[in-house]
């Protein structure tokens, strides 16, 4: 069990002051037997005039903030800290029935994980299936925990990381035909690697830190930035986390904030401001994870 302290600030800057719209902010971790929240802060500058909180259609906590002053920057700055117990690859028990491919999920389950086994991106040439079938064929004994190993380790091998602060993500198709991308664009192509061979998954947005350096006397153990990876549904095991940006499997250095279906409904902030396009001036983001 580790103690984490996560600080993450957002801010916004503008060329003169403009009015805010809403924003939607997912800063709170879900609690679970993997992840204990403790306590949680949420401060912003200038104040909200009012500011309610929400669960999504997944069950995600979020925070909706609304403002009646203009200001020349917005600035975000939610904490909190938790105590990690997070399970290994080792710890995960799959079905004997789900435990090679292929498999099919029993009646129940395809019913619940519904539009999270649909494929959700534009493949008409096949170069996602003839991608994923390549690593079925080339993995020993089809086992499906070792299939989804390999194609976590080869997106790692593969591709090229690369930060991008654009919006969005990029197709997985994109992805595939640049040979790069962020840890949003590796998140969503596992997703649709996994789907092109019949199973569930979904987009997870948190944060990573090196578990290596825990016990190094304390201090900054991981940050920069927002961290994006993939989740496999696997009966007996259930949502597994994939980071194909590290090549991890089983969350250890993984704290989950937000999942969904679509890469689009897990924005850490979302918002808007009332001005003109030259009026926005920069966006940065500091995020900073430490051990007590």
């Amino acid at each position: 069990m580790t103690v984490l302290n996560v600080r993450h600030k957002t801010t916004y800057v503008y060329g003169r002051p403009v009015e805010f719209g809403e924003h939607r902010l997912m800063s709170r971790p879900r609690d679970s037997h993997d992840l204990r929240l403790l306590d949680t802060t949420l401060v912003i500058e200038p104040p909200a005039s009012a500011l309610r909180w929400m669960h999504d259609v997944f069950g995600n906590s979020i925070a909706i903030a609304t403002f009646n002053q203009a200001a020349q920057q917005l600035v975000f700055e939610s904490g909190f800290r938790a105590e990690h117990f997070p399970a290994g690859p080792r710890a995960l028990e799959v079905e004997a029935y789900a435990a090679k491919f292929p498999f099919n999920y029993s009646a129940d389950d395809a019913r619940d994980l519904s539009h999270t086994k649909d494929r959700h991106y534009p493949d008409p040439e096949h170069k996602i299936d003839t991608w994923a079938k390549a690593v079925v064929e080339r993995t020993p004994g089809g086992g499906t925990l070792d299939v989804l190993t390999a194609m976590t380790e080869g997106i790692n091998g593969q591709f090229k990381y690369e930060e991008r602060d654009a919006v969005g993500v990029q197709s997985p198709l994109e992805t595939l035909e640049l040979g790069s991308g962020s840890c949003r664009d590796f998140a969503v192509f596992m997703m649709e690697a996994s789907r092109s061979l019949g199973l569930a998954a979904r987009f997870v947005s948190g944060y990573l830190y090196d578990e290596q350096l825990i016990d190094g006397g304390g201090g900054l153990v991981g940050g920069g930035s927002t961290h994006a990876w993939a989740q496999v549904f696997l009966p007996g095991a259930g949502w597994v986390e994939f980071d194909p940006t590290n090549a991890l499997i089983g969350g250890r250095n993984l704290i989950r904030v937000a999942v969904a279906r679509d890469a689009s409904q897990a924005a850490p902030l979302m918002g808007s401001y009332k001005g003109e396009p030259t009026d926005f001036v920069s966006m940065s983001v500091e995020v900073q994870v430490t051990t007590e």
